[in-house]
């Protein structure tokens, strides 16, 4: 079942809706909208303390458009966050600023048209659903007699009083309503994506789903296959031995084997490991970062503030990213040290790899963060590496995980 909007909860009768959350929550939704609308507000309030002429005017008034298009982006965000009083549907992933993006321009377009103007379509909304109703239940309180608008009778002021607090629950429709109405335009403008684009990540989502269920597959086959001969036949040469005695010719031929196979072994569930961590699949991502970190042969220091268990994709993700980031670090950074944190944070699970290492590490050297990227992206996710020359370098991952 999907979840209610403001605008669908509209659609029921006033008095069922006066009783819901979404009058608060629509009425929370557009008193924000002042929020953004204070930096305008601020500009025009100095422009007119300042009292230029035409000349000087223009040109501040220019400068005020600047200054709130470059305000664009947090503007953005913000009401990205506050559609959520009125929309609980998740908005795709916004990739990071990019100027030469079509949505980066319609999303700044937006932002500057609702701090400028939209805000006051929304207190003109809420006044006139509020102020009637309210200024009825104030009649009691309101003064009465010569020289005022209401007569002297108590009985008339009760019953304006009355009719105001039967009117206060129909003002919810009109608020709701709006604020539906406001929220589907967000969505239509945050939310516009290129329908190939959308289906070019679907495609490589499915993709990545398909892989990681053909890895747990092959991990099965070599764990309960393979690996389970190799034992049978190590137990075997081991008891081989047992019957033979040391000055046997045929005795350090088995000694060798047994070595090999047991060699052969080892290397077998390291493959197993990379191919998909039982731990991972058992005990969760945080059990996997200790894992993958005891056995790394430089120091790593673990921050993992991780509650339960998240999306498999998201753990498989977060795991390999740590995986290939310390692999790198013990290979090419020359560190003495390194630094793993791991935290959900805004329905996103946000992963640090640091070193203190030589620095300079480049995706186009194949170093495996081009393949990193493209499964951050496969669900969502992004990202971000941080390496000048001479060090420090951050590996940062940030991938949504909806519980």
């Amino acid at each position: 079942m999907t979840p209610r909007t403001a605008l669908s909860a509209a659609a029921t009768p006033p008095w069922r809706l006066a009783r819901s959350a979404w009058p608060w929550r629509s009425l929370a939704y557009l008193a924000a909208g002042l929020v953004p609308a204070a930096l305008p507000m601020a500009l025009l309030a100095g422009i007119e303390l300042l009292r230029p002429g035409r000349t000087a005017l223009i040109g501040l008034l220019a400068a005020a458009l600047l200054i709130v298009m470059a305000a664009g982006p947090p503007i953005a965000w913000f009401d990205r966050r506050r559609l959520r009083l009125v929309d609980t549907r998740p908005l795709p992933v916004r990739p990071p600023l990019r100027l030469r993006e079509p949505g980066t321009w319609r999303e700044i377009g937006y932002a500057v048209l609702s701090a400028c103007v939209a805000w006051w379509l929304d207190l003109a909304v809420v006044l006139l659903s509020l102020l009637p109703p309210l200024m009825l239940i104030s009649a009691p309180v309101q003064p009465s007699g010569p020289g005022s608008e209401l007569p002297a009778s108590p009985w008339f002021s009760a019953l304006l009083c009355a009719a105001g607090i039967i009117m206060l629950p129909l003002a919810a429709y009109p608020i709701t309503a709006w604020a539906g109405a406001r929220a589907a335009i967000a969505r239509a403008v945050l939310a516009t994506d290129d329908p190939d684009l959308v289906e070019v990540m679907r495609s490589r989502q499915r993709l990545a789903a398909g892989f990681d269920s053909e890895r747990r597959r092959i991990e099965r086959d070599l764990h309960d296959g393979a690996q389970q001969r190799l034992v049978a036949l190590s137990v075997t040469l081991g008891l081989a031995r047992l019957q033979l005695a040391d000055d046997h010719a045929v005795a350090p031929l088995l000694d060798d084997a047994r070595q090999q196979t047991t060699a052969a072994l080892a290397e077998l569930r390291e493959l197993i490991r990379g191919v998909h961590p039982q731990v991972l699949s058992d005990r969760g991502l945080s059990a996997a970062i200790r894992d993958i970190a005891g056995r790394s042969p430089v120091p790593v220091e673990l921050d993992l503030r991780l509650d339960g268990r998240l999306p498999a994709p998201v753990e498989v993700t977060a795991y390999f990213a740590v995986n290939e980031a310390l692999a790198n670090l013990a290979r090419h950074s020359s560190a003495a040290g390194g630094r793993v944190a791991a935290w959900t944070q805004d329905r996103r699970l946000v992963l640090e790899v640091h070193d203190d290492g030589a620095g300079g590490a480049d995706p186009a050297q194949g170093t495996g963060l081009t393949g990193l990227a493209d499964r951050a992206a496969a669900v969502g996710g992004r990202l971000l590496l941080a390496s000048p020359p001479g060090g420090p370098t951050l590996l940062r991952v940030e991938l949504p995980c909806e519980r």
